[in-house]
């Protein structure tokens, strides 16, 4: 995974809550199985990991949960892990319910064009205009 895949990836990560906790008990085959769960269904996860209580470091439990779910760890901060395995069926569920493209619009005629740029030039010196008296307002205030 490229440096430039990795910030995506953490990018798309940071909105996202916590799904599981990992404490006291540690890595057990439920918390496995579900992350492995979790990973097919979003591909990209966080799990937080209990710095009290959980035995071993946050690196070494991030790198277990990893290997056995086989994913990639993104990011570790603190005890925030986040997870990340590409699930290629996935891909195909968007390409099916990608919509259809839409039909192009027809090109403007030359008269619209023209009153349409005409119109867009009008709110441009209308804006700049208001701007202009409102900075001369304050000037005189400050005088």
């Amino acid at each position: 995974m490229t440096s430039k895949e990795r910030a995506a990836l953490r990018a798309q990560a940071n909105p996202l809550d916590a799904l599981f906790q990992i404490g006291k008990g540690g890595l057990t085959e439920a918390v496995i199985k579900q992350t492995d769960e979790a990973l097919e269904a979003r591909e990209l996860i966080k799990v937080k990991i209990l710095l009290e209580s959980a035995p071993g470091t946050p690196r070494e439990t991030a790198d277990k949960l990893a290997e056995a779910t086989k994913s990639e760890v993104v990011q570790l901060i603190g005890g925030t892990v986040v997870l990340y395995r590409e699930n290629p069926d996935k891909d195909k569920e968007k390409e099916k319910k990608a919509p259809a493209k839409k039909a192009q619009s027809k090109p403007l005629s030359k008269v619209k064009a023209k009153k349409a740029a005409e119109d867009r030039r009008k709110r441009i010196e209308q804006a700049a205009g208001k701007n202009r008296r409102d900075f001369n307002r304050r000037q005189n205030k400050s005088k």
